[in-house]
């Protein structure tokens, strides 16, 4: 953690802000079928289910298309923001976000790539240890996107936390020549800043099927401008800053779990022991 912000109210009302949650229901109208992050009015991703006993999850949809970059800030993201109230960068992209409560978080991240189903993959690695592999498609959960793996830590005996940088589109999308630019600039010292808007969701399983029946703590940050930062931090093995935007009204968490988080964000990186 290198800067904790106090919450505060942002964003514009709903029909105006490019990016909002939302909720789909039955074709009956009845309870919630899914909960959903929506870019431009679309769907983007599918979020974890509001029971808060199912996976963690975050799913690229296929409607998932745009990147939501600021020209009118980028000057100031080349480099590690230090003070984004000062520099009007939480104002602006605030701008793009529906009204409601939001926790700022500076961060110091090196993310590392992970492909589905490969070395590393959470929904394949933890979530199994833990829910098991889904019973009716006989699989671990698919998020149909790579993303990025950046932090993890004990919460405490029976609860992890695991964090994530999932970006909105897939990084084969990025410009090569603007990867490679920031490749060169990190190499030279360089620390550029990216900017998020993320969740908390803890999900902890009614019965557990797997070997650890712990409670995951899954802070998810969606990139809303640096992508090609993240790509190459990841080629390049450095870090970037990353401002979130924790939306606290839409995670699945109470408030006494979101106000700890700043200090278990502070805490040595662990990872958890399973199979045991």
């Amino acid at each position: 953690m290198i800067k904790l912000g106090s919450p505060r109210s942002l964003g514009v009302p709903a029909p105006e802000a490019r990016l909002h949650f939302d909720t789909e229901l039955q074709e009956s109208g009845g309870a919630p079928r899914r909960r959903l992050l929506m870019v431009d009015d679309e769907p983007a991703f599918e979020l974890s289910f509001y029971c808060g006993t199912c996976p963690l999850l975050f799913r690229r949809l296929e409607t998932a298309r745009e990147k939501l970059s600021l020209e009118s800030v980028q000057d100031r993201l080349t480099g590690a923001l230090e003070d984004p109230d000062d520099d009007g960068v939480i104002e602006a992209f605030g701008a793009l976000l529906p009204e409601g409560e939001y926790l700022p978080l500076l961060l110091s991240v090196e993310p590392r790539l992970v492909i589905p189903g490969q070395e590393g993959d959470y929904f394949s690695g933890e979530q199994v240890a833990t829910w098991g592999i889904d019973q009716f498609w006989g699989l671990p959960e698919y998020p149909h996107t790579p993303y990025y793996r950046t932090f993890e830590t004990v919460v405490d005996a029976d609860a992890h936390l695991y964090e994530f940088v999932v970006p909105m589109v897939a990084p084969t999308w990025n410009e090569r020549e603007r990867v490679e630019e920031y490749v060169a600039l990190m190499g030279q010292g360089t620390v550029p800043t990216a900017v998020a808007i993320s969740t908390l969701d803890v999900c902890r399983p009614a019965l557990p099927s797997g070997d650890d029946p712990s409670a995951h703590w899954g802070l998810t940050h969606f990139i809303l401008d640096g992508h090609h930062k993240l790509e190459a931090a990841a080629r390049a093995g450095r870090s970037v800053r990353l401002l979130s935007l924790l939306a606290l009204g839409e995670s699945l968490a109470g408030a006494e779990e979101c106000a700890r988080l700043p200090a278990l964000r502070d805490r040595p990186r662990s990872t958890r022991a399973t199979g045991t």
